[in-house]
């Protein structure tokens, strides 16, 4: 039983959400009023969450910045306080939460570091998320107690050659006996660097066209797989993205996740609830920044008063944090939606996208609120800024997201 799970019992152990809800009737009752209003045991892992961010994560950003790679004491942490398995049931090691806990644990994180945030997002709201609803009993078993306690999970979808195309990925996956061989290059994968786990798309019958895209479960150790070493990143630094080679690696058939030739189905949909991920991510960026930008436009005085008393500054700063409250609504809904097990297509990709956008423009007027300071290293403005540009690349770039709400919008009006 992790740290969180045992701390939710000790204080309050009236708070719990009941567990294995068969409606979302029950959630909403739990959940009714504004969408910022938060369940006893969300509210309890949000505090939890940004306490152990400001005590054990804040230390380490500049550190972890510099070496690329998030550090090892930290990751153990993140383990042992339930982070890594924050939906999974508590019989599998996990907390046993629902998807909004996720949400603003992933937020409350980013406020501090977005590198932490990528990890923590990308391993529940894609890795454990897959196997927790598609797995076989025995993978589930096998899995989800190791991906909740010291197994971190990586995503392995895109390729040199297939980024928005998804589905024209090469790499391939033939049948040899009981066994499949995965041969092919996955591109820009978070998590790689530390993964022990890979769910890994690939064609296991490339006459079919993606319609023989299958998921695999590939543990690092495997014989075959080389990953490369970081990339050297703009932002998220400590995030690791390497490419990853598969050459003639043997899977057991019995490692196929899901349906056979349902992963193109997989990726679709899991990157929904991805999309809300990535957009808290970068709402908890947007705010981190925010937070540490106006008690200096407080303090810093100009002609006499502090900056804040313009009226030019007032209507700047009241803009940004007006902006910043929709997008964070836009997550919260989508979250709420994916909890009472509705479609959100074009929820999340409404959250992602106005989320992302909405970071890179509070940022950046975080810098002009600073001066010159702003623009150095010194102050944490520009991390924010170089950390959430990528929000508007990964799990699908702005244009991608817009084709998607488009083509939602198409279908209700048709």
């Amino acid at each position: 039983m992790n740290f969180f799970t045992l701390l939710v019992r000790e204080i309050s152990p009236k708070i719990h959400i009941k567990r294995h809800m068969n409606t979302s009737v029950s959630l909403f009752k739990q959940c009714s009023g504004p969408l910022s209003h938060f369940t006893d045991e969300e509210l309890l892992m949000k505090e939890s969450v940004a306490k152990l961010a400001k005590e054990e994560i804040t230390p380490l950003v500049r550190k972890m910045e510099k070496e690329n790679k998030i550090d090892e004491g930290l990751l153990r942490k993140l383990f042992e306080n339930g982070l890594m398995g924050i939906e999974t049931p508590e019989k599998y090691g996990g907390s046993e939460c629902n998807f909004m806990t996720t949400i603003l644990a992933v937020e409350e994180i980013a406020k501090v570091d977005g590198a932490v945030a990528a990890l923590v997002d990308i391993h529940n709201t894609l890795v454990n998320s897959l196997i927790r609803k598609v797995a076989t009993e025995e993978q589930k078993a096998k899995y989800l107690p190791r991906l909740a306690q010291d197994y971190p999970g990586s995503f392995c979808l895109t390729e040199p050659g297939s980024g928005s195309d998804a589905f024209s990925l090469k790499t391939e996956a033939k049948k040899d006996g009981s066994e499949y061989v995965i041969n092919g290059t996955k591109m820009w994968i978070s998590n790689s660097d530390i993964a022990g786990l890979f769910v890994v798309f690939a064609n296991a019958n490339p006459s079919a066209g993606y319609h023989g895209i299958t998921t695999f479960l590939v543990e690092r150790d495997t014989p075959g797989i080389t990953v490369a070493k970081p990339e050297d990143k703009l932002g998220i630094k400590a995030s690791g993205t390497c490419m990853v080679h598969f050459d003639n690696v043997r899977i057991p058939e019995n490692n196929i996740l899901g349906q056979f030739g349902h992963g193109y189905k997989y990726a679709a949909g899991f990157l929904n609830e991805g999309r809300v991920g990535i957009g808290a991510q970068m709402i908890g960026i947007a705010q981190g920044c925010l937070d540490a930008t106006i008690p200096y436009t407080l303090e810093r005085k100009q002609f006499g008063q502090d900056i804040f008393s313009f009226q030019s500054m007032q209507h700047q700063i009241a803009q940004v944090v007006t902006e910043l409250e929709g997008a964070r609504l836009l997550v919260y809904n989508a979250a709420r939606l994916v909890d009472a097990k509705k479609e959100v297509q074009k929820e999340a990709a409404m959250a992602k996208l106005v989320a992302s956008e909405t970071a890179l423009h509070v940022t950046a007027k975080c810098i002009d609120f600073m001066g010159g300071v702003g623009y150095t290293t010194d102050f944490p403005q520009e991390k924010y800024f170089r950390d959430c540009k990528i929000g508007t690349i990964y799990e699908g770039t702005s244009n991608m997201q817009l084709s998607t709400i488009a083509k939602c919008i198409r279908k209700e009006y048709s």
